[in-house]
């Protein structure tokens, strides 16, 4: 086999959104235990963005940089694969060289490396909100498949609101687990749709 060619910096940025798209194709593992529900890493990782933004507004951190701590959070996994709790008893992955591949040649090193050194020291304020924002969205799948009548989630729920660490992370952890999946389309904005909703239209 030929050696391969230097890559210029342009075509590294691509190869490097080439890869994020991988996200999309990664399961996470942990349903297999759990015995319903599914999402791929692509899927996980957008909802914790939106959760880490949530959270940094509510508690005046810095909203860019939390929000692209939870974007960027779990990037190694499109080489690694997602490890799950039981799997990291047995394997470790190393994510940061896994990290520094991914992103070496296109001028993100510094930037997104940096995300991730402060994600895993967890000393800021925005490291703990982004570190909340992962369980919280773990938390509100959890949630989903207890109302859906997993009894196992319950058990996994209880463990997983322990682990969330800022006052604000746990005022919505304590909401969720208070709140029922379907709420937000069912009962609104207006209850009485449903009831006044015309027959002849049978579309959501």
């Amino acid at each position: 086999m030929a050696p391969m060619k230097r890559r210029d910096k342009q075509t590294r940025i691509v190869d490097f959104l080439n890869e994020c798209g991988m996200l999309r194709k990664t399961p996470r593992t942990g349903y297999q235990f759990l015995g319903s529900g599914s999402e791929s890493v692509a899927e996980h990782s957008f909802r914790t963005a939106v959760i880490g933004h949530v959270l940094a507004l509510m508690a005046g951190a810095d909203v860019a940089r939390t929000t692209s701590m939870c974007l960027f959070h779990d990037l190694h996994e499109a080489r690694t694969g997602d490890f799950n709790y039981v799997n990291q008893i047995y394997n470790k992955s190393e994510r940061t060289t896994a990290l520094k591949h991914s992103v070496g040649g296109t001028g993100l090193e510094e930037a997104i490396l940096g995300y991730w050194e402060e994600l895993e020291e967890t000393a800021t304020l925005e490291a703990k909100l982004a570190q909340d924002a992962d369980q919280l969205d773990f938390i509100l799948i959890l949630k989903e498949e207890l109302d859906m009548g997993n009894k196992y989630a319950g058990e996994w729920l209880e463990v997983a609101v322990q682990r969330v660490r800022t006052e604000w992370g746990k005022e919505l952890a304590e909401t969720i687990t208070k709140t029922d999946h379907k709420d937000w389309w069912f009962l609104g904005p207006d209850p009485e749709w449903w009831i006044k909703k015309n027959g002849t239209d049978t579309e959501l």
